[in-house]
């Protein structure tokens, strides 16, 4: 502060000594009168100055000490220092404070003039700091002398920031303090000192007016400087030496200790804030009814700066009386003409000026902080020079204290030190006030008031020391005393005269002409606000001379009529009329696309271009230009639309006089119709950010819909989402539906979200919505709970709906356990709008509360006042949202807030309340549960509520009439208390990934467009989810069944060597145990973990079961295959035998003749000569006693049993009914049975009538039934195939007959059914010849394999080298031990190729399940894959065969991936695998030999004991066992020899057992163990249940999955060769958009519509067939591509929809694959849901017979 400048002048004051305004006395609620003090003599004074200078303070270099600075890592709130915006007081001691005495008391003032002891004096007469100073100075100990005895300004103002944890280099932010921190969940009246910024702002940002009133809690060392000390002896002491000298009392002078001034508290902050956080703080202080800062000084410079900025976001509304009518106006503060009426004193009054001010303007609330308010301290630092401005805002009423709306400025402190302020404003006041103590003639104040006297301008001089009522000196010239005076008199008598110079003199004052001067710095011109207000302003300058509601239309082509009319139309699409949807939606796509290039074609104008710019500049500059363009679009729409809403008010009430008057029809139809024409206008002319952002949307939409950019537009399309994400990352709403529209475009908002993810990551966001009436104070809740941004005008609610984020602190991510990083919070306009008066809103009210329901994570039900059938309404339409929630399994929470309640605090009335809450949603639920068709008899039922918690009531909004009133603290109360709640119900959730919250925008958006939510409604998540949960239960299946694969192996190896007997399931079960556990952890680690776990949680139980029952299945399955192998093992026992006694009798043999030549053992001519003659002697030998192994002729074996069956019918010619299946009907092997009943009649004759016309007999589900019936009889028949293990058993006529019987009795069972027909013994004997002759490659293959084997022509034939080389070294003289030991070799060498064969099968089936992209997925995977492959091949047989013979295709498909895995893959992945088996199979070997070796030395064991532990060590790895060697002798040689030569010859073995190896090696294994059959036995063991209309087959990869069979997208009906009913023509229509039309179709059970599909029967109701308008391109190219392939193969026409083929011909190859990622992909994210089982949907589809 700076010192006074005339310290005499000062010391005339001596004689009157006065308190400082801002340094107020206590409140008395005893008295009405001002405060003031009686005059005490000069003497008195002068000794009393003398005294405050033995009682100066002690220094407080502490202060600096206390408080630490702030370190660099603390957080941004204690490092930037936010600017508070509210009055401060003066540096005066508050002597009110420093002695009891000094009171407003009568005694107190009449001892003023007796009492002379220095401490009555120091109280009574020196209550202004400066009036110390100037005192001081004149007894010569002032500052100068005196250093020490007070701090410089400087150092007070730096102590100040550092005990506030402020740093005015670091500047607090609004998006810091914006976040949800703990702070803001606090409501506190008090807190910790390094907490009283962050406590301020939060109860600021709330609009709680209380938070100037915060105190600090006391230190427990404040606490003992308070205290008297408590040693001194009981009987000592005097009273007067205690209590009235204060002799023993502690030194309570300024020091750190004491508290912050609450005006500097905001001072400070607003210091140290940024620009936007000082533009907040100040637009929340007006809206608390607080005075605003109008000029402030710099703390260092003492500049004086104008924050204009801060202003720009305040409006005032006021009602004003004009001739007996009300003028409403609402202007922008800053821009706003009106009366100002300017208060300041010179000197030390007595008199609290604030509180005078407060008492003219609004005597119940505290305007202008003054020295009486609760908090308010003796010390100030900041406030001094700051002028402050409030407006009374008049009502309209009579009781008005002001006629007009009036400015009413304050300086703080003394005029005289602050002259530049005080000239400033007096020359722009209306009306100056000036407060004064006892003037002397001749001082400085005298002469200035004298100027002030001398102007025409109105001044009142109030005396604080005078008694005279209000007095006219001079014309306009007005004095007044306040001593002894009561405040209501003085403050009428003021108002009175106020009023009469306002209505006199009609000089105005703008805050923004403060902008004008030179002398005043303007904190809008600093440089990025500069820069975005010339930018901001640059739009505007297009927007002049142009109507306001012919803006939009000029300005913003693309969201006008084009925009409304594809809304509309897209409505239209999603609801097909009539029978025939498919050219119905096909004329509304084409006109949907005409409109979008219609939109495309739209220019953009300069407008929208400067716009794009100067948004993608990506700078500093362009938040300020966001928030300018928004400022100045308000300040050029808000006359128009002030008086359009005007001119709407007075229309409507001219109606409802009408309506009252009873007047004739015709005017009051006239009167309506102009109503509607000033809502149109009224609509028109709303022009502001969002409907810029809702444009650049549309641009968006236009360019993605043609796929090319707008030539005219500044970058490219595809970054116009990213500016809209750096909007709402910067704190903007952004528009989620077009109100206008009534429509959400999902395109625009799905690429933001994107954009959003990119930026922020794919952060999780808890969804927090409302939902209310129109005008209810949803919007005004949002921005005080949240310090949002959301229009709450009466002009400007909410249209449509509007999202914006809130940022969570990591402090709360991680004290409170939340498990998301933003709050999505989403306002949406009200339920029964008024500006959709007078039309049908209940649709729009449903549409909108389900759509809000179902996006939020918690909805706020916002119910206004206590009319309860407002509030039936409501409920009704909020209970069938959560009903529609609950069908589709989405679960929100939900908040009821009762605003406006009259009395919360009453508990009885509350809960009395609570109880008819519960009571109506029960009742409501009753209703809304026979509307939606659902078992529901209380709220409870529906959703998880707790009406003890989940009901909050909350006070009024205003703390008194508005416009003057406050807003009511006790709401700001129950704010605070619903946030803690939210936070509570948020605790609990898991929160929404963004790209999660994109796809449940879509999925619920395109379920409402549907009418029928429920039955249209796809969770996407849900269905991503468990499309996630099908590709791991892959995995985990896999884990299992590769494991008894490999479990399988050994235990066959173990049969086929007799070393187990017998198979148990508790053996197999404890072999697959610890994989087992394996699998549940991962399940458990999968479910617990994965982001989507909450909506995988519903699963987990069945797939635990699921995992359970296939583990039981696989080990069933494989103990029954083992114990085939056991029986087939016992019919093979002979054969094996005979073929080991002639090979071991082969051995022994050429070992005599091999002795009998030893002496020719040199002459290899004669040895090979004799060994020729003896193997060919002895082969024939065997031959003659083993008959050779015949060529087998499959289909005769056939003809003959049928022929055995049906004597009487030719089977020479028979028809390929695979080939049938691909034609339309099996009409020609069926009889019908004749019907009974007139019901059967008629149908027996509508049959007849068809076949007459050359229709097919049957229907489609007979047709389906027998296409099923097909299916699973060759299913089950390969099985059989298998089962028959030819390869080792060999072929026999009696698989045939097996297979015949089987096929047989399937047939019949199934006539015996509900069918009715009968089948034609051709039907029998086709089926039968196609099943063979299907098979007939693999029966015929496996029987090869066992030829070779067992066939002793080419089985010997094999040998003959091997037995060549053994007799060779007998010939050589070898030991037998050595010959023993290469026999071994010779005999594994068939069991090592098997065995390496074996285990390279099932690591690259292991391999392809992770490597091969079509085979590393779930079903639908693989399904994509194959409809890609099928693309590029553009070959129709194959696509018939796959349309035809899903299953078959399937297999044909993985064993092509198999082979051509194989092929590419050989050199660097199988040949690799091969070797690395046969090497580990080689150390197995030896090391078994070794240890065989050990053995048999241990227990003194010859060859024999050997070979037995040898074999037996190999038992589970090789087909290997002693019973090979049956007859073969072997002396007891050297075992050590046995090792040896294993050791030597084994390596080349393995290595001629490489080089054979090829990439045929599959064709040398029995079919079961091939790769390509152990990944057919792994994915086709799925669901092959096909649709009923078009028979696309479910996708999910469990077979006997629970829930809703479905598909991704179905097919174009006339490709599974339906037509429509008794015509030749095609159908072009799919499942997906029938089920959302009028159409019908004809089954067995009648007629239906098919949106009522599933009442048709059980194949029906157990599909999920949801309504879908998208493109599915793929079978729409695959139509038009293949259209005359088609026409052909089913002799039918697609010609009568010549229109939709042409329309499908722009579909290119391309794009069909293109779909196949969009509408599959990896993630299935666009598979539609059913309402139990989220499976997919059914896209595309055929009809049956259709209507």
């Amino acid at each position: 502060m700076n010192e006074p400048q005339h310290s005499d002048d000062l010391l005339q004051k001596h004689k009157h000594p006065q308190t400082d305004e801002l340094q107020e006395k206590e409140d008395s609620p005893k008295t009405n009168e001002l405060s003031q003090t009686e005059e005490c003599p000069k003497d008195e004074a002068q000794q009393s100055a003398e005294n405050l200078q033995k009682h100066e303070p002690p220094q407080t270099d502490e202060l600096s000490k206390k408080e630490e600075t702030p370190k660099s890592d603390e957080s941004p709130l204690t490092e930037k220092t936010p600017m508070t915006d509210e009055p401060q007081q003066t540096d005066s001691s508050s002597e009110t404070e420093k002695n009891p005495r000094a009171t407003d008391s009568p005694e107190n003032k009449d001892k003023c003039a007796t009492v002379s002891s220095p401490s009555e004096q120091l109280t009574e007469g020196f209550e202004s700091n400066n009036f110390i100073k100037a005192e001081n100075e004149e007894i010569g100990q002032g500052a100068h002398q005196n250093p020490q005895q007070e701090k410089p300004e400087q150092d007070k103002r730096e102590q100040l920031f550092q005990r506030l944890h402020l740093h005015r280099n670091n500047k607090l932010t609004a998006a810091h303090i914006l976040q949800i921190s703990k702070h803001s969940l606090q409501s506190h009246e008090s807190c910790a000192e390094k907490e009283l910024v962050q406590s301020f702002l939060q109860k600021l940002l709330m609009m709680n007016y209380r938070a100037r009133y915060i105190s600090t809690n006391k230190t427990k060392e404040q606490v003992q400087m308070q205290q008297i000390d408590q040693e001194l002896p009981e009987d000592e002491g005097d009273f007067f030496d205690f209590v009235v000298q204060n002799n023993h009392l502690p030194n309570t002078e300024l020091s750190h200790s004491e508290r912050i001034h609450p005006m500097d508290i905001q001072m400070a902050v607003f210091h140290c804030a940024d620009a936007f956080l000082k533009q907040m703080m100040v637009t929340k202080l007006s809206q608390c009814q607080y005075a605003l800062p109008l000029l402030v000084p710099d703390p260092e410079t003492q500049q004086i700066e104008f924050p204009l900025w801060t202003f720009r976001q305040i409006n005032k509304s006021w009602k004003k009386k004009k001739d007996n009518e009300i003028i409403s106006q609402s202007q922008p503060i800053y821009n706003a003409q009106t009366p100002m009426v300017f208060f300041f004193r010179f000197g030390s009054v007595a008199s609290s000026k604030s509180h005078l001010m407060n008492s003219l303007i609004n005597e119940k609330h505290n305007t202008f902080f003054h020295r009486n308010c609760p908090g308010s301290s003796r010390s100030r630092v900041l406030m001094d020079g700051v002028v402050e401005i409030a407006w009374f805002c008049p009502s309209g009423k009579d009781t008005d204290k002001f006629n007009n709306c009036v400015a009413f400025c304050n300086l703080h402190g003394d005029a005289g030190e602050h002259e530049k302020q005080m000239k400033i404003l007096t020359e722009m006041a209306s009306v100056n006030v000036v407060l004064l103590p006892q003037l002397q003639k001749n001082d400085k104040i005298t002469a200035q008031i004298q100027n002030l006297f001398r102007t025409t301008k109105s001044l009142i001089c109030v005396f604080t020391e005078d008694k005279s009522p209000l007095t006219e000196i001079k014309k306009w010239k007005f004095k007044i005393g306040l001593k002894n005076r009561n405040q209501s008199d003085v403050s009428e008598e003021m108002r009175r005269v106020i009023n009469d110079c306002l209505s006199e003199f009609s000089s105005t004052f703008r805050p923004v002409d403060l902008s004008k001067r030179s002398d005043i710095r303007v904190d809008e011109e600093d440089g990025d606000c500069l820069r975005g207000r010339e930018a901001a302003q640059k739009m505007i300058s297009l927007l002049e001379n142009e109507k306001l509601t012919e803006i939009k239309e000029s300005f913003l082509p693309h969201q006008g009529k084009l925009w409304h009319q594809w809304s509309q139309k897209n409505k239209e699409l999603h609801r097909p009329q009539g029978d025939e949807p498919g050219i119905d939606i096909s004329r509304k796509l084409k006109k949907i696309k005409e409109i979008r290039q219609q939109q495309h074609k739209s220019d953009i104008c300069d407008f929208m271009k400067l716009f794009i710019k100067d948004t993608s500049s990506h700078n500093a500059k362009n938040v300020f230009f966001l928030k300018w363009l928004r400022i100045l679009l308000d300040e050029h729409t808000s006359a128009d639309l002030s008086a359009l809403h005007h001119k709407y008010d007075k229309k409507w009430s001219a109606i409802v006089k009408l309506k009252e008057d009873h007047v004739e029809c015709e005017q009051f139809k006239t009167e309506q119709a102009e109503l509607e024409r000033i809502s149109q206008d009224l609509q028109a002319a709303a022009f502001g950010l969002e409907h810029i952002m809702r444009e650049i949307g549309q641009i968006y939409e236009s360019c993605s819909s043609v796929k090319e950019n707008k030539k005219d537009l500044p970058v490219h399309f595809s970054s116009l989402p990213s500016l809209a994400a750096d909007m709402m990352i910067s704190g903007f709403p952004l528009e989620l539906m077009d109100g206008d529209a009534a429509h959400v475009p999902v395109i625009w908002i799905s690429a933001v979200l994107d954009q959003l993810v990119q930026k922020l990551g794919d952060q999780k966001v808890f969804v927090l919505s409302v939902l209310g009436i129109q005008s209810s104070g949803k919007s005004t809740m949002l921005n005080a709970m949240f310090g949002l941004q959301f229009a709450v005008s009466a002009g400007r609610c909410t249209r449509g709906a509007f999202m914006q984020l809130v940022k969570v602190s990591d402090e709360m991510k991680t004290q409170f356990k939340l498990k998301f990083d933003y709050i999505l919070v989403v306002d949406t306009e009200g339920l029964r709008s008024l500006e959709l008066a007078g039309k049908p809103t209940r649709h729009h009210d449903n549409e909108l509360a389900t759509f809000v329901v179902g996006l939020g994570n918690l909805t706020l039900i916002n119910i206004f006042g206590e009319n309860p059938s407002e509030m039936q309404d409501i409920l009704q339409i909020v209970v069938q949202a959560f009903m529609r929630m609950k069908k589709v399994r989405l679960n929100p929470s939900c908040v009821f807030v009762h605003q406006n309640v009259s009395d919360v605090t009453a508990g009885e009335k509350n809960m009395e309340g609570k109880r008819k809450l519960q009571e109506t949603l029960d009742e409501m639920t009753k209703l809304a549960a026979e509307d939606e068709v659902y078992d529901a008899e209380r709220f409870s039922d529906v959703i998880a509520f707790d009406v003890q918690n989940d009901v909050k009531y909350f006070a009024q909004l205003w703390e008194g009439s508005p416009p003057m009133a406050p807003p009511n603290p006790d709401y700001c109360e129950n704010i605070q208390e619903l946030k803690k709640t939210i936070m509570f119900h948020a605790s609990k959730s898991q929160g929404m990934l963004l790209t999660h919250s994109k796809d449940r925008i879509n999925d619920l958006w395109e379920a409402l467009l549907n009418e029928r939510f429920v039955f249209s409604f796809k969770n996407s998540l849900e269905i991503s989810a468990y499309r996630k949960l099908e590709t791991e239960y892959g995995k985990w299946s896999w884990s299992l069944r590769n494991a008894m694969i490999e479990t399988e192996h050994k235990l066959h190896n173990q049969i086929e060597n007799d070393t187990i007997l017998e198979v148990k399931e508790t053996d197999l079960k404890s072999k697959l145990k610890k994989t087992h556990e394996e699998v549940r952890n991962s399940m458990a680690h999968f479910f617990e973990k994965d982001s989507d776990a909450e909506i995988l949680i519903q699963w987990k139980t069945s797939f635990e079961i699921k995992i359970n029952e296939l583990q039981e299945n696989i080990v069933r399955v494989t103990k029954r295959k083992l114990n085939e192998v056991l029986q087939q093992r016992e019919l093979r026992k002979d054969i094996d035998a005979q073929k080991i006694n002639h090979e071991n009798t082969l051995l022994e043999k050429s070992k005599e003749l091999a002795l009998n030549l030893k002496q020719k053992a040199n002459d290899e001519e004669t040895l090979k000569r004799e060994f020729d003659l003896f193997w060919e002697k002895s082969v024939t030998k065997i031959i003659t006693d083993t008959p050779t192994v015949k060529d087998i002729d499959i289909m005769t074996d056939v003809s003959e049993i049928l022929h055995n069956l049906y004597e009487s019918i030719s089977v020479q010619k028979y028809n390929n009914i695979f080939s049938l299946q691909r034609k339309k009907s099996y009409s020609d092997y069926v009889q019908l049975k004749k019907s009974s009943g007139f019901k059967g009649q008629c149908q027996d004759t509508f049959r007849l009538v068809k076949k007459g016309l050359g229709f097919d007999t049957l229907s489609k589900e007979d047709e389906a039934q027998i296409r099923l019936l097909v299916d699973n009889v060759v299913q089950q028949t390969d099985t059989m195939i298998q089962s028959f293990n030819i390869s080792k058993m060999g072929y026999n006529i009696s698989c045939i007959q097996q297979l015949t019987d089987y096929i047989k009795n399937r047939v019949s069972e199934h006539q015996k059914g509900a069918v009715n027909y009968v089948f034609k013994n051709e039907f029998f004997m086709d089926l039968i010849f196609s099943i063979i002759q299907r098979a007939q490659e693999t029966i015929t293959g496996q029987h090869e394999l066992f030829r070779e084997a067992n066939d002793p022509v080419i089985y010997f034939k094999k040998k003959r080298e091997d037995y060549y080389s053994i007799f060779q070294k007998y010939c050589h003289g070898a030991t037998s031990a050595a010959i023993f030991g290469e026999i071994i070799c010779q005999k594994l060498k068939e069991p090592i190729e098997q065995s390496v064969y074996k285990k390279t099968a099932r690591d690259l089936a292991d391999e392809m399940i992770t490597n091969c992209v079509s085979l590393n997925g779930n079903r639908s995977n693989l399904e994509k894959h194959i409809l890609k492959t099928l693309a590029e091949e553009e070959d129709f047989g194959k696509y018939m065969e796959y349309i035809q013979n899903t299953k078959d295709y399937f297999k044909s498909f993985i064993r092509d991936e198999v082979s051509r895995y194989i092929s590419d893959k050989f050199s660097i992945s199988v040949l690799p695998k091969m070797k690395k088996n046969i090497e580990l199979l080689q150390e197995k070997i030896m090391n078994a030999a070794h240890q065989s070796t050990k053995h048999a030395q241990v227990n003194s064991g010859d060859a024999g004991l050997w070979l037995t532990s040898f074999t037996q060590q190999l038992s589970d790895q090789l087909i290997f066992s002693e019973k090979d060697f049956s007859g073969v002798k072997h002396d007891n040689g050297d075992v050590n020899l046995l090792e040896d030569v294993i050791n030597q010859e084994l390596p080349d073995i393995m290595s001629k057992t490489s080089t054979g190896f090829s990439e045929t090696y599959g064709e040398k294994l029995d079919v079961k163990f091939r790769p390509d059959e152990i990944l057919i036995d792994h994915f086709c063991q799925c669901c092959w249940v096909q649709c009923p209309f078009c028979a696309a087959t479910c996708t999910n990869t469990i077979e006997d999955h629970d829930g809703d069979h479905s598909v991704p997208f179905h097919r174009v009906d006339g490709i599974n060769g339906l037509s429509y009913f008794l015509t030749n023509n095609l159908s072009v229509d799919i499942c997906t958009n029938l089920v959302a039309s009028d159409a019908v179709f004809i089954c067995i059970k009648g007629i239906f519509l098919f949106k009522e599909y599933r009442q048709a029967g059980e194949d029906y109701a157990k599909w999920s067939i949801t309504p879908d308008l998208s493109e599915l391109p793929y079978w729409k190219w695959f139509v038009w591509r293949f259209q005359e392939d088609l026409e052909k193969h089913y002799n039918e026409t697609f010609q009568e929809n010549a229109e939709i083929l042409t329309e499908w011909k722009n579909i290119t190859k391309q794009d069909a694959i293109e779909s196949l990622e969009k509408y599959i992909g990896s993630r299935d994210l666009h598979s539609r849901g059913s309402t139990t089982e989220p499976a997919g949907s059914i896209a595309p589809s055929a009809t049956q017979d259709k209507i």
